[in-house]
Parts: structure tokens; C-alpha cells; sequence
């Protein structure tokens, strides 16, 4: 369900009805993401970043340190927005799986916590500078990119991989795979490919052989 902010009158609990309704020609899709391992504990967020034809523009993540997920949620979204001013772009779709996040900037839920109240607000001054914005809630499967690098953000900054290390790469070479077989089979409740190996994140879909 996405929600978008139309002209006048206002409906009930929108925060930005300046916003144009209908989605312009152009404009960027932000699929956002972020974490923390204990909440409050290691945080990071990850951004994808892509046209609206979905070809992908540029990839974010961040090491934010010990703070709670849904700050991490926050700086996700407001690395979306920053990113699409600061290169001259007035329209943003942004897709996110945090429900909170989502229903907050849409002012369907307060913002209580004196620490994000701060980063709502910024958000609010920087989506008042876009000339059309959308906010979308998803489930986690369909935010999976933006997850990797917020995992990756997180993993870099607690020292399990290399500081040097370059962000990882985007599942999509896995359609490359797509209509192939392979053969597999169930050991401790796990399907194990059998004379093969599988890109990490490659979907499958399974049939079971008599």
C-alpha cells in the first residue's frame, strides 16, 4: 500500500498536502533499510537507489554506530532524500518494510520517542523541498537489497569483514539462472544442490520428484 500526498482538501492525518497526487514522468525509487544487532546495539542502514524503470542509480550504506533500529530505519530514509536533492531530483518514491517508519511520516502514528522526533523532523524539511513524494510499506522478502547493505554496513563497522571492502554486489546476475534445473535433495530439513552452487540469494522454486 503506497500513499502519496494530494493537493487540497487534506485528508485526516497528512503531513504534506502540497504534495501532487498523480507521479510525475521522472522520478527516483528509493528502497530503504536498517538495522540494529540488539536494538539498541551495532546500526547501519542500507539505500537502493533506481529509476522509475528500476534501473539501479546508486547504492548507500552507513555504520551508525550503537543505536536502535527504528533510528537506523530514520537515517535509512533521510539518505534517500538527501541523495535525491543533492543531485537535483524533485520526485521520490520511497519503499520501506519498517511499518513504523512509514506510518509516522504518512502522520498516521505520533512520533514519541524524543530521538527520532528530530530525525522526523528533518525529514519533514527535506520531503517539503521535493515537488511530489511517496512513502510505500513492504514486507522484509521484497526489501531484500537495501537489507543486505544495511547487514553490510553493520558487519563492516563491527569489524567481521575487511573496512576496506566493497559494497556487495546486487543479486540481480542471479536472472542469468533463471529457467535452469537442478537437481537437489532434503538433508536436515535444508535442500542441498546437488553437483552445483548457487550464487548467495538466488530464488528458487521447488518440485518434488517421486
Amino acid at each position: 500500500m503506497s500513499s502519496s500526498f494530494p493537493p487540497h482538501p487534506r485528508p485526516p492525518g497528512e503531513l504534506f498536502p502540497s504534495k501532487k497526487h498523480e507521479a510525475p514522468e521522472s522520478y527516483l525509487i528509493a528502497h530503504v533499510d536498517g538495522g540494529s544487532r540488539g536494538n539498541p546495539g551495532p546500526a547501519g542502514y542500507g539505500v537502493v537507489i533506481t529509476d522509475q524503470n528500476r534501473q539501479k542509480v546508486a547504492s548507500l550504506s552507513e555504520f551508525l554506530g550503537r543505536q536502535t533500529n527504528n533510528y537506523a530505519e530514520y537515517h535509512g530514509l533521510l539518505a534517500a532524500l538527501k541523495y535525491a536533492l543533492e543531485h537535483g531530483h524533485k520526485a521520490l518514491k520511497v519503499v520501506a518494510d519498517s511499518e513504523l517508519l512509514v506510518k509516522q511520516i504518512r502522520g498516521e502514528y505520533k512520533v514519541k520517542s524524543p530521538a527520532l522526533q528530530e530525525l522526523h523532523q528533518q525529514a519533514r524539511n527535506l520531503i517539503a523541498r521535493l515537488e511530489w513524494f511517496s512513502i510505500q510499506h513492504v514486507l522484509r522478502e521484497r526489501n531484500h537489497e537495501a537489507d543486505r547493505l544495511a547487514n553490510f554496513a553493520m558487519d563492516k563497522g563491527m569489524g567481521r569483514i575487511p573496512a576496506s571492502a566493497a559494497e556487495p554486489a546486487s543479486s540481480s546476475h542471479n536472472t542469468s539462472l533463471a529457467g535452469q534445473e537442478f537437481e537437489g535433495v532434503v538433508r536436515n530439513g535444508v535442500v542441498v544442490v546437488e553437483n552445483s552452487r548457487l550464487p548467495e540469494g538466488t530464488r528458487v522454486q521447488i518440485r518434488v520428484r517421486r
